[in-house]
């Protein structure tokens, strides 16, 4: 029996924001997890330090439950996890549920991890390949590695796409010279 491929590691997702084609809305969400030990919660979660992490405190499955005010445009999940420094506590299966609220959740991916090492990038995408539209996002640890109980995720983060019509019809900007002067007083 073959040994199934370790997970690849996506792009540094700060490199996605530079490119300007998306944009981090995490901090337009309200974070709330099912467990977690103390000293490390959604605090840890969001913090971009990559040696910091949440830890789950319970059964599995465990929850991140990502509520926004409004209806908002989601293209992409990243998620950050490190199999070297967290081993049975990696996330080896993840579910990602979408919704108004709690009440009517729908998966709509589920995600296999191998060993994993560095950023997952989890696009998500309605019927039509486009970025949904939801109120809540939901990512539900099904499993960890080696049948670990508690659950370490180091980073997460939540892309929308840069609608290019709100910026005008201006090229688009990606060096440092020309950035310095993408806003008008």
């Amino acid at each position: 029996m073959a040994t199934p491929a370790k997970t690849p590691a996506g792009a540094d997702p700060k490199q996605l924001e530079r490119t300007g084609s998306v944009r981090e809305i995490g901090s337009q969400a309200v974070w709330s997890l099912s467990s977690c030990k103390p000293g490390f919660g959604v605090d840890q979660l969001r913090d971009d330090n990559l040696e910091t992490y949440w830890q789950s405190d319970g059964s599995q499955p465990h929850l991140v439950n990502i509520q926004f005010r409004r209806k908002t445009t989601v293209k992409m999940l990243c998620i950050y996890a490190d199999y070297k420094s967290d081993e049975s506590y990696t996330p080896s299966k993840i579910s990602v549920r979408v919704g108004n609220n709690f009440h009517n959740l729908q998966e709509i991916r589920q995600l296999e991890m191998v060993e994993p090492s560095g950023w997952i990038h989890i696009p998500l995408c309605d019927l039509v390949k486009g970025p949904i539209r939801t109120f809540m996002i939901q990512i539900a640890v099904l499993a960890n590695h080696q049948n670990g109980r508690d659950t370490h995720m180091r980073q997460i983060k939540v892309y929308t796409p840069v609608d290019d019509t709100s910026v005008g019809k201006f090229p688009r900007c990606t060096t440092v010279d020309f950035m310095m002067y993408w806003t008008m007083r």
